[in-house]
């Protein structure tokens, strides 16, 4: 079931499932909450309370927003996070939101007990000729360039095609179907166009500033950058000594948690299991 937030700005939207300790899902662009449709019921199943919020812009929240960075976003979580009782919550971020989580964990510690990069787009990126000599990655660069140059649905489709090799989920069609029908709708166009134009600056500022446990989930095939490994372990090495881990999913692109569902819920749920220094702490 759908519930609603007014927010400053507009209204995000969210469903929430589940007992236990509070997890907060967050899309990337061009999506909606149900890029984590088969995370949340594994995730209810272990024993969570999970809510999947609906960027703004995105899904069934409002299309018209004065902002689309990632500070923005990162308000919106933690505003969610605030309504359903104040977390402290473990924050999921795929892709922009990865950033958007990064800010928010970093603005509110107390209410922030870890943080899951998905893909995340979390720090400057710097364009390198010799990047380009990696076909996945100029593949699913012209695309995504294309989309959001044109504006146009079936170059997006195009990309997540790219961003998708290999396995695919089993309604695929239907995926693909409900996500061009949503940037259709409108005013979902133009917040897509927002979020691509929107820099990652932002995110990268604060990653000195986390002070919670951060997993970082890397696709080893993922389109966004010619080395995937090389994007994780970069965003580890900002963040404090300590705080950030890296793992790889082998043939997963940039949307692992949909590829490989069972995969990202065990690295998550192992990640959020209690160290034995801290249990007896």
């Amino acid at each position: 079931m759908t519930e609603y937030l007014a927010v400053e700005g507009g209204t995000i939207a969210y469903e929430v499932a589940g007992d236990g300790p509070l997890i907060v899902l967050a899309h990337g662009m061009g999506d909606s909450r149900s890029a984590y449709r088969a995370v949340l019921p594994r995730l209810v199943a272990a024993g969570h309370r999970v809510a999947a919020v609906d960027l703004r812009g995105c899904g069934e929240s409002s299309a018209d927003w004065p902002t689309w960075s990632r500070t923005a976003i990162a308000g919106d979580l933690l505003a969610v996070i605030r309504h359903l009782g104040g977390g402290p919550a473990v924050l999921v971020g795929h892709s922009m939101s990865g950033g958007a989580a990064t800010i928010a964990a970093a603005r509110e510690p107390a209410l922030i007990s870890a943080v899951v990069e998905l893909g995340p787009f979390t720090r400057k990126q710097w364009a390198r000729l010799g990047d380009l000599r990696v076909r996945r990655f100029r593949q699913g660069m012209l695309r995504l360039l294309g989309a959001n140059a044109l504006g146009s649905v079936p170059l997006w489709r195009s990309y997540l095609d790219v961003a998708y090799p290999g396995v695919k989920p089993a309604d695929w069609t239907e995926r693909l179907d409900h996500l061009s029908s949503l940037l259709r709708e409108p005013g979902r166009m133009k917040a897509f166009q927002g979020m691509a134009r929107s820099a990652p600056a932002d995110a990268g500022a604060r990653l000195g500033d986390v002070r919670c446990p951060v997993l970082v989930v890397m696709g080893t095939l993922d389109p966004d950058w010619a080395d995937p490994h090389a994007e994780g372990s970069a965003i580890v090495d900002a963040l404090p000594a300590g705080l950030g881990r890296l793992e790889m999913i082998e043939g997963a692109g940039h949307y692992p948690h949909d590829q490989f569902p069972d995969q990202v819920v065990s690295l998550m749920l192992a990640f959020l299991q209690p160290q034995p220094d801290a249990a007896r702490a």
